[in-house]
Parts: C-alpha cells; sequence; structure tokens
C-alpha cells in the first residue's frame, strides 16, 4: 500500500526552490480582476494536478478545490463522510457493496453534466493507472447499475470505502475531455500534461496557471452549480516557513500554512492562529528481527523504552497545539484510544523491565531523517531528547542521522534497529493503521513478520471485518490497546498544525487529508 509515510521522500520540507515573495499580497486583485483575490504560502509537495495521480499534500489542496468527489467531509469533521456528488449511499451489511446515487444538476467546468459514465471512468482509471494513489481501490470493482446509480463492490469487507471516497486522487474527470486529450482507464494514459493545465472537474475553481516549482493560481470556477465561493482568484505560493511568516505579518498573503510552534509564538493579535494537533503520529519503533538487533527483539526492552521516554518533555519541545499519542491511530479518527490511555513515564519501573529481561546498559542505534520536518518540527531535537530520557534508565542511544534518502531505504527495507518516524492518514479511517500489524506494512519495517503475534493478528482481522461504528471504534481500540502492551511501537506525539491567516480570513479549518478546503473560506 502507498502511504503517506512512503512519500516521506518527497516529504524534504522545503526541499523545491522558494518562490520570489514580493508579490500579490492584499486582498484585493489588481484593477483588470476586480475580485478578491486569497495568496496562501505554503511549502511545495507538489507532483500533478491530474487528480488519479495526485498524493503529495499540496497537490491535495489543489484537488480538491478543482475536482469534486462522491462524498467529502463537513468541514473537519472526519468521523462521518457526507455527501458530494452522491446525494446518498448506502453500504451493505456484509461491507462488500456501496451503492450511491448521484447527485441531479452537477456540472463540469465546461457546463456538461456530470454522469454516471464520467464516475465510472474516472475512478476506474485510477485504479488501472497504477499511480500512486491506486491502491485506494484495490480490490474494488465500479460498475454504474442505473442511469444515475453507481456500485462499488469489494472483493472483502471494506467498511472503510465511504472514507476513503473524499479523497481528492477520486475527483471525478470529465470523461469525454479528458479521452479528448490521452486519458485511458489503464498504464497507458497520457492525460497528465493537458490536466495539469486545465481543469476538467466540476469543482468551484479551475486552474489558471500551474507551476511546479513556484506558484498554482486558481480562478473561481463561473459554472459551478454550487454557491460561489468568496474568492476569485486564490494563489498558492511555494514559500519556505521563515519567509512565510513575514508575508502574513506584513500583509503580502493571507494565509500561512507551514509555521512551527515556536514560529506562531507572539503573532501580532490582527492575525489569527489556529492551533490542533495534526493527525501525523511521530513514533519509535524497535526492530522485531533477531537478525537486525539481539536487544530491540527482547519485549522488556521495548517495555524500558515505553516507560523511560518523558512524554511530556516532548510536548514541551513541540509546541502548543500538540498532544500526546496514546496510540497509533490519531485523535481525530475514529477508534483512536482516549488521552488518558497514553503511556506514561516510570523510570523506575524502566530500569526494572531491563533488569527482568537481563539487559545490563544496553546499546542501541536510533535512525530517523535529518532534513525532514513534521508540522515544522524536526527530528533531531526529538531524537535528542529521546536519548537523554533513555540514558536516565541505563539504554545508551547512539543517534545516526540521514539523509532522507538513505534513512527511508532502511526504513522501508527494516534494516533499522531503532527509528524514529511518522505516519500520516491516507484517509481518514482506522483501517489505514492496521499497516502497523505483523506482516504489514510498518510492521514488517519493524522486522514484525507474519504469525509473530497471533493474538495482535487476530485483532486485527477481527476489526478489519467489523461494520458499524461502535463495533469498529471497540474492535480498533482493542487492536492498540494489544499493540501497546506488546507490539514494537512506541506512540509519541502529534505535533501541532499551525495555520496563520489574516484578520479578514474566516471558514478556516484544518483537515487532516487536503489540510485546508479553499473553496470553504470566506472574507469578512
Amino acid at each position: 500500500m502507498a502511504t503517506r509515510s512512503q512519500t516521506a521522500a518527497v516529504l524534504l520540507a522545503g526541499a523545491l526552490t522558494l518562490a520570489a515573495c514580493g508579490s500579490g499580497g492584499t486582498s484585493r486583485t489588481p484593477a483588470s480582476g476586480g475580485g478578491k483575490t486569497l495568496v496562501i504560502d505554503t511549502s511545495f509537495d507538489l507532483k500533478t494536478a491530474d487528480p488519479g495521480r495526485t498524493y503529495e499534500p499540496t497537490g491535495l489542496i489543489v484537488g480538491k478545490a478543482v475536482y469534486e468527489t462522491l462524498l467529502t467531509f463537513d468541514g473537519a469533521d472526519v468521523t462521518e463522510p457526507v455527501p458530494a456528488l452522491a446525494e446518498s449511499y448506502e453500504l451493505a451489511e456484509d461491507g462488500k457493496t456501496l451503492t450511491l446515487q448521484l447527485k441531479q444538476g452537477a456540472t463540469f467546468a465546461d457546463g456538461s453534466p456530470v454522469t454516471a459514465d464520467d464516475v465510472v471512468f474516472s475512478l476506474t482509471r485510477v485504479r488501472d493507472m497504477k499511480g500512486t494513489p491506486s491502491f485506494l481501490l484495490d480490490g474494488v470493482e465500479v460498475a454504474k447499475t442505473g442511469d444515475s446509480t453507481i456500485t462499488l463492490t469489494s472483493e472483502a469487507p471494506n467498511p472503510a470505502l465511504p472514507y476513503i471516497l473524499p479523497n481528492p486522487a477520486l475527483g471525478i474527470i470529465n470523461s469525454k475531455v479528458a479521452k479528448q486529450h490521452g486519458a485511458t482507464a489503464d498504464a497507458q494514459d497520457k492525460a497528465e500534461q493537458y490536466l495539469n493545465a486545465n481543469s476538467a472537474g466540476s469543482g468551484p475553481y479551475q486552474i489558471e496557471s500551474f507551476n511546479l516549482s513556484s506558484q498554482v493560481v486558481l480562478k473561481s470556477n463561473p459554472k459551478y452549480y454550487g454557491a460561489k465561493p468568496a474568492y476569485d482568484k486564490v494563489v498558492i505560493r511555494n514559500v519556505e516557513a521563515a519567509t512565510q511568516k513575514l508575508n502574513v505579518q506584513r500583509g503580502d498573503s493571507q494565509v500561512a500554512l507551514n509555521l512551527s510552534g515556536d514560529q506562531v509564538t507572539g503573532m501580532p493579535p490582527t492575525l489569527q492562529v489556529k492551533k490542533t494537533a495534526s493527525a501525523n503520529v511521530i513514533f519509535l519503533l524497535a526492530n522485531q528481527d533477531s537478525a537486525i538487533s539481539r536487544t530491540t527483539t527482547n519485549p522488556k526492552f521495548v517495555e524500558a523504552v515505553r516507560k523511560g521516554v518523558d512524554y511530556a518533555g516532548l510536548l514541551e519541545l513541540a509546541g502548543e497545539g500538540s498532544t500526546q499519542a496514546p496510540g497509533v491511530i490519531p485523535s481525530q479518527l475514529l477508534g483512536a484510544l482516549p488521552a488518558d490511555q497514553g503511556a506514561k513515564r516510570d523510570v523506575a519501573g524502566a530500569k526494572a523491565a531491563l533488569a527482568a529481561g537481563g539487559l545490563s546498559n544496553p546499546t542501541v542505534k536510533l535512525e530517523y531523517p535529518t532534513e525532514l520536518t513534521v508540522n515544522g518540527l524536526s527530528f533531531q531535537p526529538l531524537a535528542e531528547r529521546i536519548q537523554a530520557n533513555l540514558k536516565e534508565v541505563g539504554i545508551t542511544v547512539d543517534l545516526q542521522p540521514a539523509p532522507v534518502s538513505t534513512a527511508l531505504d532502511n526504513y522501508r527495507n527494516g534494516k533499522e534497529e531503532m527509528g524514529l518516524w511518522y505516519w500520516g492518514p491516507d484517509y481518514p479511517d482506522p483501517s489505514d493503521y492496521l499497516a502497523f500489524l505483523p506482516g504489514k506494512t510498518v510492521g514488517l519495517r519493524a522486522g514484525w513478520k507474519p504469525g509473530a503475534a497471533k493474538e495482535i493478528e487476530e485483532a486485527g482481522e477481527k476489526a478489519a471485518a467489523a461494520i458499524g461504528d461502535d463495533a469498529r471504534k471497540e474492535a480498533f481500540a482493542d487492536v492498540q490497546t494489544k499493540l501497546n502492551a506488546s507490539g514494537p511501537f512506541i506512540p509519541l506525539i502529534q505535533p501541532s498544525q499551525n495555520i496563520v491567516t489574516a484578520g479578514s480570513v474566516t471558514g478556516l479549518d484544518y483537515h487532516p487529508v487536503w489540510t485546508v478546503d479553499v473553496a470553504d473560506l470566506g472574507v469578512k
């Protein structure tokens, strides 16, 4: 499965060149435009504007504005999908069939109606092009079962599917227009170049210009069938964090998306600062492959680490708005553990665990990426704090920082003795976190092979098949409780997502998938 963590090689937090920042800053367009312009500064993680290929954070912001999906979420609430292009949906009792009724009256940017055929083509294209987001529809058959009815059928129970469909990568495209420009529902598709410069969606915005390294300009869609967005133009610029801060303070931009907790401290009262825990979970892993380490495979070592970390100290580093992660599922999602189940520091208990495991002053290597930041937070100070914490309980941690490409290779190949990484949701559903189980994506990165923990694996199978919110919530909480008791992962923190806006901007909600929905933003 492709994951947000797997795209960390792209997430070099500023690896792209920063754009020139001097122009475009007021809340009005030049006289030729006459309408309101919104300028958003962010650190680009952008590869394409083709919804079927995009999976990077900046691309998802663009995709959300230009292409509508069958379902969406209401603001920041990811606990229940709501209608978008589909006016209703129904999941069968066995969880294998999802039936959606298409809304009447929706139109593409050229004024043509959105049809069930467009939906079938769009979703089949994503699945069969084998691009980054293709995994979202693995094992899902898409069929038109009525003039305005679409049925999605999964091989196994798939109660996560309504939570997957809002992903902007599953935006519906105008199949007739796209096919004229090389779109096919297979790996031969050649429509990306056209879609990088033109809009074939039904969203409130269209692409005016698109540059991977400098800026993306969106203009309002005059043929949008819904409520007209507040801003006639949205300029999304590639700007490094320090300049983002300066720009929003002096009014050259209205939104800054990538500031750290320290950077948003002391902002003038004319600006709005939104601090909320992100959906990214930073965690430690202890390799369970004895060929990699005789130390980290000892369950008492993992217990000692879990009890030895000073979680309150890590939150102090991360800044206001951050929160401890009691489990691998972040607080915003169904099935997240309550805060009071988070691990507590117990130095005496950590020392006792080492002694019980027959470990005397063990030394381990901790690997982590150097230039990668998560929500403005660098891994280096976190690693140094963890090193100091564990020294107090008798564990010597040899810090092994490496460039992201090197660190990623070791992480993905299960070669790290200990690793410091993060996981962000591919889609806001707890099933995405079954990747932490033995034999699954993240489990294998920790050397945790299939069959290594039967009780946890059985709990995971039960959670995957559970239907209904109550049953799923209970099942995924059980998986995490068992993971915390005997798994190789130590969830640490959810760093703060800090967004600064001009006082004139209204309606901003942080979203764990598309960061911000620009069409929801208003102006006072």
